[in-house]
């Protein structure tokens, strides 16, 4: 525990501009209760990874550039403004005048430079997202032309600069400078530091934290943004995240109103949530369709293992790697039933590599390979794949029993019911698929390293809301091309295409472009089905009825306190 920071309490003037918020005017006051699942591991923005600290982070901290959740669009945040030269790698970005820190000193672009020569760009300190920020080999060139201006130079066109450069976290110089210089930049902003030591620059700062207990933010008197009114934000006084110790914890405390939002309703909670709110004790959101998918996908891998037997059967490879194969399996499936059975309704069927919440990159016009048997029996009566002995049996024109085995984890119940019904979907056609659950690590070993599976169903979400954040699922040589994962070439002529569009898109930075590109790299995707898409749940957020300025958005992890800074308490 700890007493707040030394900044007098009505902070410095304003900076100038200060950001205005498109928010209505609130009323100031009051402490923000919340509950989050489990124990902040650090306050240093650059290691927090896990949910809790996220969770505190995101709080204390700000960006040049910031990203609106509800229209999904870049937003000036530290920076006013900010302008690319026509060859279009060359940014410069201007800093609000007399920007502090919640200490009360000056944030300036020597700050800016310190967060990504000293911190970003050393591999040792950032071991995440160091590649990321890298063109052809080389560090982005960031440098201060004066207090207010940081110009950035990249080795090339970077498509995503504003989301991926603008969104990191700046760090403050005065404080950390020490201790990257002595190489304990690892150990700084560690929880058992004295709060008022964690300095940034977000809407609120550290006040108290008891570890398995409970956080305790303040409001930051040096924040940068201002209601219509010029009030300068946030209005609640603290912000309280109360640290629970299971799922189970952490719903008590919500229906019985010691913690004021919950961010994430899974389909099976759906029913108590539903009735806890006839009830009044809260506001029940409907955030539509979801980022998490569920998709499978056959192993379309050609390799062999280090004895020189092939990761998968060579029978079973050619229907795999048919497109029409593929097809009519998605044909053959059901979604509605597995939407109705084991999502309880909570959720759609989907056909899509993106999910529908990405409004500005999601491509509405691909193919629909829905539940048709007709088609699906005409497709496999093509391939050569029929009834031929009246036994109710598959086979294929050699004679082979078409049959195969699905992995996925046994620690997910939902994909383990969504298994049960696509056997029993395939079952009506004549086609055999054994369920193999494994332990998550064990099946992902399988999957990612010895290759020894034939198909797998997994859940998939998350990312940014840029194309390029699927670089590593949809680029043949990614790691994550999960049917046939880190080609050396790519092994199809419509993988070739996917890459060409995916690189293409990458360097430049005209929307129009980039959009027509990964239209079309989503459309192949939908033809070609390399991994079928089953359903996306539907999710749901619960926030109390008296709080001010809730904007929802599914594209947030927060989808109702992404912008806690304007929540408020009515009264």
């Amino acid at each position: 525990m700890g007493a707040g920071c030394g900044a007098k309490s009505g902070g410095h003037p304003l900076p100038e501009p200060p950001k205005v918020a498109a928010c209505e005017p609130g009323v100031p006051g009051g402490r923000l209760v919340l509950s989050v699942l489990g124990n902040p591991r650090t306050f240093n923005p650059v290691l927090a990874v896990d949910n809790p600290s996220d969770a505190v982070a995101r709080l204390l901290f700000s960006s040049l550039v910031t990203v609106n959740m509800e229209t999904q669009e870049a937003e000036p945040g530290l920076a006013e403004s900010w302008s690319v030269a026509p060859d279009q790698k060359t940014w410069t970005f201007k800093l609000r005048k007399n920007l502090r820190w919640s200490d009360g000193q000056p944030l300036t672009a020597d700050d800016v430079v310190f967060t990504w020569n000293e911190v970003m760009y050393n591999p040792r300190y950032n071991r995440l997202t160091y590649d990321l920020f890298r063109g052809d080999g080389k560090n982005f060139e960031v440098t201060n032309v004066d207090d207010l201006t940081v110009k950035v130079v990249t080795p090339e066109i970077f498509a995503p600069f504003l989301e991926y450069f603008g969104s990191v976290a700046i760090l403050p110089r005065h404080i950390l400078g020490a201790a990257v210089a002595s190489g304990r930049f690892l150990e700084a902003y560690a929880v058992t530091n004295n709060p008022r030591t964690i300095v940034g620059s977000g809407p609120f700062r550290l006040k108290e934290f008891d570890s398995q207990r409970m956080v305790v933010l303040e409001r930051n008197p040096e924040y940068w943004e201002v209601d219509k009114k010029g009030q300068r934000l946030p209005y609640f006084d603290e912000v309280q995240l109360d640290l629970t110790t299971s799922p189970i914890e952490l719903e008590s405390l919500f229906f019985n109103g010691k913690s004021a939002a919950f961010e994430t309703i899974k389909p099976e909670q759906a029913w108590a949530f539903q009735q806890a709110a006839a009830n009044g004790k809260f506001r029940l959101i409907d955030l539509g369709v979801g980022v998490q998918r569920d998709f499978f996908w056959f192993n379309q891998n050609t390799g062999s293992d280090k004895h020189g037997k092939p990761f998968v059967d060579p029978v079973k490879s050619k229907w795999f790697r048919d497109r029409r194969f593929r097809e009519a399996i998605s044909c053959a499936i059901n979604r509605a039933r597995i939407v109705k059975d084991v999502y309880n309704g909570h959720a759609q069927p989907v056909y899509a590599f993106l999910s529908a919440d990405n409004k500005k990159w999601n491509n509405p016009g691909i193919a629909n390979y829905s539940y048709n048997p007709q088609k699906a029996r005409a497709l496999f009566t093509e391939l050569g794949m029929t009834n031929r002995a009246g036994d109710g049996r598959m086979v294929d024109a050699g004679g082979h029993p078409v049959e195969f085995t699905m992995v996925s984890s046994s620690e997910n119940p939902i994909r383990e019911a969504i298994a049960v019904r696509l056997a029993d979907d395939l079952k009506q056609f004549g086609i055999v698929m054994h369920y193999d659950a494994e332990p998550f690590p064990k099946m992902l070993e399988r999957i990612n390293e010895t290759m020894d599976y034939e198909s797998a169903c997994m859940g998939f979400g998350g990312g940014g809301l840029d194309p390029a954040s699927q670089m590593n699922v949809l680029m043949s040589g990614a790691p994550l091309h999960q049917w046939f994962p880190s080609q050396r070439t790519p092994a199809t002529d419509w993988e070739r295409k996917i890459d060409v569009l995916m690189t293409d898109q990458m360097h430049t930075l005209e929307f129009d472009r980039r959009k027509r590109d990964f239209d079309e790299v989503q459309a192949i995707w939908a033809n070609e089905m390399p991994m079928i898409c089953i359903a996306a749940p539907t999710t749901e957020a619960g926030i109390r009825k008296d709080i001010g300025n809730v904007r929802p958005s599914i594209a947030s992890a927060y989808h109702v306190t992404w912008n806690v800074e304007e929540l408020y308490f009515k009264r």
